[in-house]
Formats: structure tokens, C-alpha cells, sequence
């Protein structure tokens, strides 16, 4: 046999011996990786829904009712509702094979975006409904020294990020401000269980309008007397915060503070009434950690915001259409003073809020109550 042909059969022979060898190891691979998937969907399988695996992920839910009747008063901005949820930190959706692919997707989204500026984020989902009206309940006719009746129903879709210091929240608002928010319905249903005398003008509200808003807010926290990671002796913080709203709803940007002291503060910014991304929605610490230090706590707080007014649909009136209106004032403050309590993961909070006028001509500063529940559910 020559040395080619030898060279040729030792050639044919080693690939043979390699495709045997691949064929063989190949399957033990495959059949491993399969064995993990299997342990993994066995692991998963373990709830009896596809969302269960979302249960040990720590949610927060809020329920905040402003009205005027807690300062006994009824008009200008009478009531307000907003029903919320917040997520919990999407950077831990990243590694969990049992969640749905969405939620994957998402957090790891959120790590190579914010990875490692940022250390938690989360997303929140709101319901809520804003109603305005004059002085005078039994004027039929229209008002013109006076607010528009005006009621705006919406959804709202957030974002926000947070370090231990800092909290950036960005928030979409989708609405509708007339008639189609029902505002009148909602009004006299609670007047009539309450047997309070109804508003007779609402044939004057303002007309049916799509709303958008697009609201972004910056908080800082700064602490003093306890240290950031215990958080259940006496404390003291320091929340400022700026941000800006556009839309044809309320176009406006703004800035203030809030101050707190009390035992066991919560690991939040703040407690606030309904106001833009301006509630409470910061995601925790970590996915261990709990937003509150103390099984029971207690504090008080003082909050003001000013806001420089560009648009107000609710004094301005329609945007395409003719509408009655006010000239309001293009400065506008709020003052809060209030005191909020947790009972293990679980948080109340009620505040009174002093507003100066919004428009020329106002008899009185708007002044309301605001109460707010949250936690788990």
C-alpha cells in the first residue's frame, strides 16, 4: 500500500472516530440540558396558574379618596380617587426562568439599560377620577365669575427608577375630561347616599376632550439621626423634589419638599395626595427586604409644591373647542401637613392640603382632606 493511500485511510478513519465520538456525547447533552428543563418546568408546575410564580414578588397596592368635606367645604376641586399598583423590582424578573416571558424580558431589559446606575425599578398602574366645580350648587345657569364644572377620568401607566437616595418617576396619563367621565354620576351617587344636595349646573361641565398627560418627577432623600439601613429609631428626612408635566390637561412644571419625623420611617419618598407621579411607588430596598423597619411606626410630615402654569383644562377650558373658562393664575402652591402610621406592611396616611387661589377672582383658597391606604394584597 503506498503512503498516500495510508495517509488517505488514517484520514478516513480519525474522521469516523470523531463522528462516533460527537454522536455519542452529543445526545448525553442534549439529554442533559433536557433533565434541567425538566427539573425547572417540574419546579414552575409546582402552582396551579401561570402567574403564581408572581406571588413571591411583593407587590404594593394604594387607595387614596381626596375630597373637600374633610375641610367642610364643597367646591373648586371637591373629590378626587385613585386606585394603584405598583410592581415589584423588575431587575429580579431578569433570572427567574418561572416567570412569563414577558416579565423576563423585561427585567433583563431593565439591567442592560440601567445596569449598575440604578439598583431597582418597578412599574405602576393607576385608575383615577378628578372632580371640579363652583361655589354655588343651585345655580343652573352658567357662572362666569366662577370655575367651570369639569371632571377628568383616566389611566395611568409608570415607571420608575430608584437608587437608596433618589427616585425617578415617569408617568403616562389617558383620559377623559367631560360627560363621558361621569363625573356628575359618580357626584350624585355619593351626594344621594350621603344625603347631600346635589349640583344643579352640570349641564355647564366642560366638553368631551381626550386628555394626555406626560409627567416626570425627580425625588431626593436625605437622612438624618438613624442609619439608611435600619430605619427603625427616631429619624428625620428631607425629600425635595422637581419635575414637569405636558399635555393638554395640565401643562406646568414644578418643585418643592417634604419633611419627616417619626419612628421607624418607611424606605420611601414620601407620602403625598393625588398628585402626578408624585405617590408613593418606590420599589424596595431588595425582594427580602421590607418597605417598613418597625412591626408598628409612626410619623409626621410637612410637604409644599409650587407649580409655574402653563395650561390648566380645568380653569382654561376645551382645547378645540368653545368652552367656558377662567383667567387663572400662572403661579400656583400647595401646603400639606399630615401624619401617617404602618401596622407591619401595611401603611395610612392622612393629610390636609392648603392651596392658594387658581384663578382671579376666587373667593377663597381651596383647602381638602386626603387619605391614603397601601400595602400588599
Amino acid at each position: 500500500m503506498s503512503r498516500k493511500n495510508s495517509w488517505t485511510l488514517a484520514g478516513l478513519a480519525a474522521l469516523t472516530f470523531a463522528g462516533l465520538a460527537h454522536a455519542q456525547t452529543a445526545p448525553a447533552t442534549e439529554a442533559a440540558k433536557a433533565a434541567e428543563s425538566a427539573v425547572k418546568a417540574a419546579q414552575c408546575a409546582a402552582g396551579s396558574g401561570p402567574f403564581d410564580s408572581v406571588k413571591k414578588y411583593q407587590g404594593t397596592y394604594s387607595f387614596t379618596l381626596d375630597n373637600d368635606l374633610f375641610s367642610k367645604s364643597d367646591q373648586d376641586y371637591t373629590s378626587g380617587f385613585k386606585a394603584g399598583w405598583s410592581s415589584p423590582n423588575v431587575r429580579s424578573f431578569a433570572d427567574d426562568d418561572c416567570l412569563p416571558p414577558l416579565l423576563q424580558s423585561a427585567g433583563r431589559l431593565f439591567t442592560q439599560i440601567y445596569s449598575p446606575v440604578i439598583e431597582q425599578g418597578n412599574v405602576t398602574f393607576a385608575l383615577g377620577q378628578s372632580i371640579y366645580t363652583p361655589r354655588d350648587r343651585k345655580a343652573t345657569t352658567l357662572i362666569t365669575n366662577d370655575r367651570p364644572y369639569a371632571g377628568w377620568t383616566y389611566l395611568g401607566f409608570g415607571f420608575n427608577t430608584r437608587s437608596p437616595s433618589r427616585l425617578d418617576s415617569y408617568e403616562v396619563n389617558l383620559g377623559v375630561v367631560g360627560p363621558w367621565s361621569q363625573a356628575k354620576e359618580v357626584q350624585d351617587f355619593v351626594h344621594r347616599a350621603r344625603h347631600i344636595g346635589l349640583f344643579q349646573g352640570w349641564s355647564n361641565q366642560l366638553g368631551n376632550e381626550f386628555g394626555a398627560q406626560l409627567v416626570f418627577e425627580r425625588k431626593y432623600r436625605a437622612e438624618f439621626l438613624q442609619h439608611p439601613d435600619a430605619r427603625n429609631g427616631l429619624g428625620f428626612d428631607v425629600i425635595p423634589h422637581l419635575g414637569a408635566s405636558l399635555g393638554n390637561v395640565a401643562t406646568y412644571a414644578n418643585a418643592g419638599f417634604e419633611l419627616r419625623a417619626g419612628w421607624g420611617l418607611p424606605d420611601d419618598f414620601g407620602t403625598s395626595p393625588i398628585r402626578p407621579a408624585g405617590d408613593n411607588s418606590a420599589p424596595r430596598a431588595s425582594d427580602s427586604a421590607s418597605q417598613f423597619s418597625r412591626p408598628i411606626g409612626a410619623h409626621v410630615f410637612a410637604s409644599v409644591d409650587g407649580r409655574g402654569v402653563a395650561r390648566n383644562i380645568f380653569l382654561d377650558g376645551n382645547s378645540f373647542r368653545d368652552s367656558h373658562s377662567v383667567k387663572k393664575e400662572a403661579f400656583v402652591a400647595d401646603a400639606a401637613v399630615g401624619v401617617a402610621a404602618n401596622i407591619g406592611a401595611y401603611k395610612i396616611a392622612y393629610v390636609r392640603v392648603f392651596r392658594t387661589r387658581e384663578f382671579l377672582g376666587q373667593l377663597s383658597a381651596p383647602k381638602y382632606g386626603s387619605i391614603t391606604f397601601s400595602g400588599p394584597l
